[in-house]
């Protein structure tokens, strides 16, 4: 017998229970994107390496370690499998210059992959949600990121997800700070862990985001990035924390929040829960005013972030599963026809129908019907095909069976349902 293939480490099969809760989440998600104006765009899951490289940053964890790279056999190019989506929407909106006529919010839904330890809410295919907000400069889309993240989580009833914001300044500011933070880690370079020294004079800023305990005392006594910034970034940051604060949103600042791509400046933040143990990180995101250049367009301001689907629906309490509202029983070959063309009516109705298929007794069929959870069973035998009807069978409460015509089976439906049917 030959060896068992099986899925991928870190790469998750969705059975059919499991990706009817995803359907469910995904489409709250894309109702509640579009009630704040943003519009779906779906990119590529290959891009070319360089993409990554130039916009990540050549000394992240991602980059150096993360990334699904390889060689494509046929023409040599270099290419990735995304580990996240920023960048390819930045490439898409240069390349068809979706900002021609104006400011864009735009969203996407889709699998990411990353080389990571596989663990709870961390697997090397994952799958995000993400909101970019592309041309606009002030700190007023910030702030409306942040306050549409505050409803969805009251839309799912979640509760205990906190917000940290920090700012990150301009390219010049984080410079200048970069050679403090640096003369001060060189002072206690004994003190620092293997990843810090690796860091130290590549991406010294990572250092500050080390969950390593014993480097937290360390930390805390390093230069604070928010001390070297200019006014306008003050400004731009205060702004944001004012409509905050006019919002009634609840938040931290957190002079250590860096986040691991190098794209970003001006705000940062992350939303963060104690629910999920390590993988506390349910969305995160920030400004990134200079990746259009960055990867050769035109300068743009944009602000976005992304969500993690599987940590949120990890979050969201399990509501079971999904039931139909009619469970369509039949026996015999003219009640099969029958039933086809019943099942369909009903679903021009808007019910959703599982239909038997397979054959079997009424009553083999009937516990079916009563186990797929639907409230209503439709019984077509022959009998009732040859009439032009169909039975209804009640399966949550105390009713009897009865019989109606195939064309007002709709009808019926509703009124046991709904209560919405005329009276007879």
């Amino acid at each position: 017998m030959a060896e068992p293939i099986r899925a991928l480490r870190g790469m998750n099969d969705i059975l059919p229970d499991e990706a009817e809760r995803w359907e469910a989440l995904e489409d709250l998600l894309r109702q509640w994107l579009r009630g704040y104006g943003y519009r779906n765009v779906r990119s590529p899951v290959l891009e070319h390496t360089a993409l990554f490289r130039r916009a990540i940053g050549e000394a992240t964890d991602i980059v150096e370690k993360e990334m699904y790279s390889f060689t494509d056999a046929l023409n040599g190019e270099e290419l990735t499998l995304r580990p996240e989506a920023t960048a390819s929407i930045v490439r898409m909106a240069a390349e068809h210059s979706l900002l021609h006529d104006g400011a864009q919010r735009l969203y996407y839904i889709g699998p990411m992959y990353r080389h990571e330890r596989p663990q709870k809410g961390r697997y090397r295919q994952f799958h995000q949600v993400g909101a970019e907000a592309l041309g606009f400069p002030g700190p007023d889309i910030d702030a409306e990121l942040l306050l549409m993240c505050t409803r969805l989580w009251n839309d799912l009833g979640l509760s205990g997800i906190r917000l940290q914001l920090n700012c990150l300044g301009s390219t010049a500011e984080r410079s200048t700070y970069r050679k403090s933070l640096v003369e001060y880690l060189e002072e206690h370079e004994n003190d620092l862990d293997e990843d810090s020294r690796r860091r130290l004079h590549t991406n010294p800023l990572r250092v500050l985001d080390s969950k390593n305990p014993a480097m937290q005392q360390l930390i805390a006594g390093a230069p604070r990035l928010l001390d070297a910034l200019g006014g306008e970034s003050l400004k731009h940051f205060e702004g944001v924390q004012a409509i905050l604060k006019d919002a009634g949103l609840q938040y931290e600042i957190n002079p250590r929040l860096v986040r691991g791509l190098d794209y970003y400046n001006l705000t940062v933040f992350e939303w963060l829960t104690d629910k999920l143990g390590a993988q506390g990180t349910v969305c995160a995101g920030g400004r990134y005013d200079g990746l259009f250049e960055q990867i050769g367009g035109k300068p743009t301001p944009a602000c976005g972030w992304a969500l993690g689907i599987e940590r949120l629906l990890a979050l969201v309490a399990d509501s079971g599963r999904p039931c139909p509202d009619v469970y369509l029983v039949n026996q015999g070959e003219q009640a099969a026809r029958s039933a086809f063309r019943a099942a369909e009516a009903l679903r021009d109705a808007g019910f959703s129908v599982v239909q038997h298929c397979g054959g079997g007794s009424f009553k083999s069929q009937m516990k079916k019907a009563d186990a797929s959870g639907a409230p209503v069973a439709v019984i077509v035998g022959d009998d009732e095909a040859r009439a032009g009807e169909a039975g209804i069978k009640p399966l949550r409460e105390e009713h009897e069976q009865f019989r109606v015509p195939v064309a007002r089976l709709p009808e019926a439906i509703s009124d046991l349902l709904f209560g919405t049917g005329e009276e007879e």
